[in-house]
């Protein structure tokens, strides 16, 4: 199961921009997005220029990032005295409170999965402390400046000498230099081929974790990659491969963007918004059974893509009104009776 957050900006008046959190299940040949939880910027949530512009009428507000941050602790315990906004903040979710509550969500409804995979946005000790609670593994990638506690491992040189490192932690991507050459090791997944160190250090907030830095290349050049997991006794081969399988969510929405329509709406209000995401979720469902091979094993793949999917339904329903439309002139409808049905707009029906 992975996490993740799709943005997407919305020309009204009252949503500026609108965030989803979803989680999305992975088990072999079958994956689809499981829940989705709206997020709302604390900015907006809170009304919070409204106020400010109130209690501060003569403050400009920055515009720049760390001049705005200066002036939310400024301002914020004096708009905080203000029931109306502390009312409003008292609403706002972090993005990490709706990771744990769609996990949380997911358990109840008892979709069964061990491991959780996700980007090293939720990469935090409130979600890492839910996953052990509820004993489920976790994968992440991790940021390059997270700190690691530098007594809590060795790092060798070539010559197998152990390598002073000077004060209590040092930043991951200080201590990848630092790694010699040799240490690397080749891990193969299909047709790619990775450079890659592990170690079990400790995290400050985390505990004990395992670290693979990965490669790309031989040579150990350009970008790399560092993922982290609660598993110290997995192989960085087996830690590649399960997060690698975080993969079709990001080809989910690649392909609810282009062939379902997930990011064109014409609502405005977010109850309406998060419906019609909900309504791609489960047309993207249906449409990857049908991509699904008759009897799907563990290591086999769909047999086609979405698109050919949608491209397929879409031919279907083209014969379907073609044969509903000779049927009935060959009973004798009129052309004018055929299309008025056709193309008529569906009425509401009334309960009585």
């Amino acid at each position: 199961m992975g996490c993740t957050t799709f943005e997407s900006s919305v020309d009204t008046q009252k949503l500026q921009t609108l965030i989803h959190d979803n989680v999305y299940y992975v088990s072999g040949p079958v994956r689809f997005p499981v829940d989705l939880r709206l997020y709302r910027r604390y900015e907006e949530c809170t009304q919070w220029e409204t106020f400010v512009q109130r209690h501060f009428p003569n403050r400009p507000i920055p515009t720049t990032k760390k001049e705005r941050a200066r002036f939310h602790k400024e301002v914020d315990p004096i708009l905080l005295a203000h029931p109306d906004f502390q009312k409003l903040h008292q609403q706002f979710r972090t993005k990490i409170d709706l990771g744990i509550a769609l996990l949380e969500a997911a358990m109840q409804h008892k979709v069964p999965f061990r491991v959780l995979l996700f980007d090293s946005w939720y990469l935090a000790e409130e979600l890492v402390s839910m996953a052990r609670y509820r004993k489920k593994d976790w994968i992440s990638l991790l940021k390059k400046n997270r700190n690691l506690e530098t007594n809590s491992f060795v790092l060798k040189d070539a010559a197998g000498a152990p390598i002073r490192l000077e004060g209590p932690h040092i930043a991951v991507e200080d201590l990848v230099p630092l790694i010699p050459p040799s240490a690397y090791h080749a891990v193969t997944m299909g047709d790619k081929t990775y450079w890659t160190f592990t170690l079990a250090v400790r995290l400050p907030g985390l505990g004990k974790v395992r670290l693979v830095v990965s490669f790309k290349s031989a040579e150990l050049t350009g970008t790399y990659v560092v993922l982290v997991t609660n598993r110290v006794d997995w192989s960085a081969q087996r830690i590649i491969a399960l997060y690698l399988q975080r993969w079709p969510i990001e080809t989910f929405y690649q392909d609810g963007k282009t062939h379902l329509g997930l990011n064109e709406y014409r609502m405005r209000s977010a109850e309406a918004i998060q419906k019609h995401w909900c309504l791609v979720f489960v047309a993207y469902s249906f449409l990857h059974l049908d991509c699904l091979p008759p009897l799907p094993r563990k290591g086999s793949l769909p047999i086609k893509t979405i698109g050919e999917a949608c491209r397929q339904q879409a031919q279907a329903l083209m014969q379907a009104v073609i044969l509903y439309a000779h049927e009935h002139l060959q009973l004798g409808q009129r052309v004018e009776d055929i299309f008025g049905y056709l193309f008529a707009k569906q009425q509401p029906v009334m309960a009585r």
